[in-house]
């Protein structure tokens, strides 16, 4: 008698626990399959992958530009700049540039005031100037002009060439720095402050002078 009540007793207890249990797996199956299936449509979207062609990339490391400004030439006043400049743009931070520039300067203080005879002729007094200059791109970022943003940079440039002044030609050195502007990918706006420096002999001694100038550019890139 005792075992058949607890058989009884067994089989109620198994039906009871099965109608717990059995309703919160099948609810918790249910909620992990569908977290798979919304994982499944954030985590690997249907995409069809386009094919590049890395050699179409416009890369624009070449720049070309004008420009027009001021030189003071020391002993010969302040005159008008005008010159052409080119640039193979090695990195992201590194760039080569050859400049060429001329000017015509005006007499000494010194021949305006004793009224003697000139120093130079008008043929000698043109000045002329080429170089080539290492630049490095110091800070870059972009500035706001209202809803549009501008990629700028600031950037420091030194090197060598020579001056073609009063029929002699001087080796010359040059430093100096700018600020790039970009209007577009391939234009921008430049504003540079170089000094030249050589030495010359044209008033009787040995002359180390400086020769600051100052101009605004344009340069486009191809």
């Amino acid at each position: 008698m005792e075992s058949r009540f607890q058989r009884i007793f067994l089989i109620l207890l198994t039906q009871t626990l099965a109608l717990l249990f059995i309703p919160t797996a099948l609810a918790q199956s249910d909620n992990e399959s569908n977290s798979e299936t919304v994982l499944d449509a954030v985590i690997n979207p249907d995409l069809e992958r386009q094919t590049i062609d890395e050699k179409r990339i416009d890369s624009e490391n070449f720049e070309f530009g004008i420009f027009a400004g001021v030189i003071s030439v020391e002993d010969f006043g302040t005159n008008n700049l005008y010159g052409v400049r080119g640039s193979y743009h090695i990195t992201e931070d590194f760039f080569l540039e050859g400049v060429y520039g001329s000017t015509i300067t005006t007499p000494t203080s010194y021949e305006v005031l004793s009224g003697g005879s000139p120093l130079l002729t008008d043929d000698e007094r043109q000045y002329d100037y080429y170089n080539l200059s290492l630049g490095f791109n110091l800070l870059q970022g972009e500035v706001f002009l209202g809803q549009y943003a501008f990629n700028t940079a600031y950037y420091l440039v030194g090197g060598a060439g020579n001056t073609l002044f009063a029929d002699n030609e001087y080796f010359t050195t040059n430093f100096g720095g700018g600020f790039r502007i970009f209007v577009t990918d391939w234009l921008a706006m430049r504003l540079d402050v170089r000094n030249h420096l050589f030495t010359h002999n044209l008033l009787g001694d040995d002359k180390a002078i400086q020769n600051l100038e100052a101009q605004l550019g344009l340069s486009i890139y191809f």
